[in-house]
């Protein structure tokens, strides 16, 4: 696991590419059809070390991921009130229906 050099995120990636940690981790802890480290390993022709060192790094809840998570939060919310206009979208309660 190394820092992405040249990166906006802060969090670690896989040495040598462009895999988030968070990714691989993701993987095998979503309820919903929940990978194996073997699984996710082969998936990315990972070493299956990789992932296990990914996992243990997002498991000891690094300040960094949060951050990263937060930003991106803030850019969608940010860019979803720039698509909207000057105007609220119909049906809220500042919008006035012409009669």
């Amino acid at each position: 696991m190394a820092p992405k050099q040249g990166s906006v995120y802060q969090q670690l990636f896989v040495k040598g590419t462009r895999i988030m940690a968070r990714i691989l981790y993701g993987m095998v802890m979503r309820e919903e059809e929940p990978m194996t480290p073997e699984e996710v390993a082969a998936a990315f022709a990972l070493p299956v070390e990789a992932v296990q060192e990914a996992i243990a790094y997002c498991q000891s809840d690094p300040p960094e991921i949060l951050q990263d998570w937060e930003r991106e939060e803030a850019n969608i919310r940010k860019k979803a009130l720039k698509s909207q206009g000057p105007y609220p979208p119909a049906g809220s309660p500042h919008h006035e229906t012409i009669p």
